[in-house]
């Protein structure tokens, strides 16, 4: 048989992955006849089909999964080739497919492309919006090079650096009874009527993590879900509830959003001596990218933009 190309071996890979050809199109930025001609061509030249298309599903065939497994070796080591060739270029010359979680896009975004634009005008951004559980495979598998978001993370092969602390607010209805409050505490909010994140979210596991009393069954009885922050934002001015929020996200409403009250969380913390302080609760924001990727110059330059943004209620992270 022919020489399947790397073009063919990553359609392949895409449709094993998504199981539905116009998916696997989309991931691969083609349309679906190309893709579909393109995966037909290499099963003829092998001789035996990769896939069984159902009329609702596709499946892999146990020849499709053994040749999947060997064609994402080979797509790895192209990889590395790439990534080895690239080393001898300007690390400030090129694309750079940055994956940015939902929670930190929509603030930090429209104030990092400028910034880092003029830091590396040469280096065009491709990005990519997602949950942090969909980044980080993207990132291994060499579809990403850097990712924007919240901390720890702990994937093999994957480096991180801290690069803020953002603190997080309460946000509540301006006539609620919390309104002239001077910050509400982490053990206050079982019992609220609470607007959370969709299960999934990395943060509402943050939040939950935070406040101790909401893990327990009757801590999340007043809850509601929300899909956005800003899906939260409108309700909590509508009354429905309240809510916390990053402070990048919550801070601007102090000024914008007069239907609503922002406020500080706080958490008590035990020190040397016995002693209980109130210290602020929040998250720590930082940057992955794969151990191999050869191009350090260029993560310390998305670093470096993030910083000079300054997001609001954020501190560097030392």
């Amino acid at each position: 048989m022919a020489s399947m190309t790397l073009t063919e071996m990553r359609y392949i890979t895409a449709l094993d992955k998504t199981r539905h050809f116009g998916k696997a199109a989309d991931q691969c930025h083609v349309s679906q006849p190309t893709l579909s001609v393109a995966i037909k061509k290499v099963e003829q030249q092998i001789g035996a089909p990769l896939f069984e298309r159902g009329a609702s599903e596709i499946r892999t065939t146990p020849l499709g999964e053994q040749i999947v497994t060997q064609i994402k070796r080979v797509l790895d080591e192209a990889l590395r080739l790439e990534e080895i060739a690239t080393q001898s270029r300007d690390p400030l010359k090129g694309p750079l497919r940055v994956g940015v979680i939902y929670t930190i896009a929509p603030y930090l975004l429209p104030a990092l492309i400028p910034v880092l634009h003029k830091l590396a005008p040469d280096m065009p951004l491709f990005l990519r919006e997602d949950f942090t559980a969909n980044l980080i495979p993207m990132l291994r598998e060499g579809e990403l090079d850097v990712i924007v978001l919240a901390l720890p993370v702990d994937a093999p092969g994957v480096v991180t650096q801290r690069v803020y602390e953002e603190p997080f607010r309460v946000v509540v209805p301006a006539g609620h009874e919390w309104a002239n409050r001077k910050s509400i505490g982490n053990d206050e909010l079982d019992g609220q009527n609470l607007l959370l994140l969709g299960s999934g979210n990395c943060f509402r596991d943050q939040v939950l993590e935070a406040c101790p009393r909401l893990q327990k069954a009757e801590g999340l009885s007043g809850s509601l879900e929300g899909s956005s922050l800003e899906t939260i934002r409108h309700m909590v001015a509508s009354g429905a509830g309240i809510a916390v929020m990053p402070s990048s996200a919550a801070d601007p409403l102090v000024d914008r959003e007069p239907m609503v009250k922002v406020l500080p969380f706080t958490g008590e913390t035990k020190k040397p001596g016995g002693n209980i302080n109130a210290e602020a609760v929040g998250r720590t924001v930082g940057l992955a990218w794969r151990a191999t990727f050869p191009r350090p110059k260029a993560v310390d330059a998305v670093r470096q933009a993030i910083l000079a943004c300054q997001l609001p209620g954020v501190s560097k992270a030392h």
